[in-house]
């Protein structure tokens, strides 16, 4: 399998780079800053980083172009200024129907889950305001995967630790799961992701996600 993996070199995507590369994938990891990838440590025949600019729409076909699917790992500012999670997925998105690569598993954040039928969590007056910029943001993007027509999931965290994978987490399509203990390992969501890629059982939906 041939994957694209946007967001490479943050604290989700390097993982998902290093556990793609473990069950023999190739992956095509873009990124503005690549250094680390073709580290002569880092080097891998199934790794081929791209250098790239995700709000550049020629260079993000060019990276999807030939793959069998994409994880979206885009980070940004938190305040939410620089658009990249919104605008950089709507490019992938973009990318993906003009290419004709139809699977895609990407990242977002907890605030666009369903809180209850009617609302979303970022809905709610409980929602801190200090997250507002960041969570509509996320509700872009989770727009523009719907409105795409490919076979996305997205996938809502709360707060990521920079920690690798244990294998205890839960999962629940479009609300947070329970328990939620609000926190997930950075190689958890990895190895979600990864699987789900495969599994195909959140199409069409929002995951929730927590440690367990």
């Amino acid at each position: 399998m041939i994957i694209t993996v946007f967001g490479a070199t943050g604290q989700v995507g390097k993982r998902v780079v290093t556990q793609a590369l473990g069950k023999g994938y190739t992956v095509k990891a873009f990124g503005r800053n690549i250094d680390n990838l073709i580290d002569k440590e880092n080097r891998h025949h199934n790794l081929i980083a791209i250098k790239g600019y995700v709000f550049d729409a020629a260079e993000v076909f060019n990276a999807i172009k030939g793959s069998d699917a994409v994880i979206s790992t885009l980070g940004g500012s938190f305040d939410g200024s620089d658009r990249t999670r919104s605008l950089g997925l709507k490019n992938i998105t973009h990318g993906m129907i003009t290419s004709g690569v139809n699977r895609i598993v990407a990242l977002g954040g907890m605030g666009v889950l369903n809180a209850n039928e009617k609302s979303l969590i970022i809905d709610s007056p409980e929602y801190p305001q200090m997250f507002f910029p960041v969570g509509k943001e996320h509700q872009q993007a989770f727009h523009n995967l719907e409105a795409s027509g490919l076979d996305w999931t997205f996938v809502c965290p709360p707060d990521i630790l920079d920690e690798d994978a244990t294998g205890k987490f839960i999962t629940n399509a479009d609300y947070p799961p329970t328990p939620n203990f609000y926190k997930v390992a950075a190689g958890d969501l990895a190895l979600f992701m990864l699987n789900e890629i495969v599994a195909n059982q959140f199409i069409h939906h929002r995951v929730g996600i927590s440690k367990l």
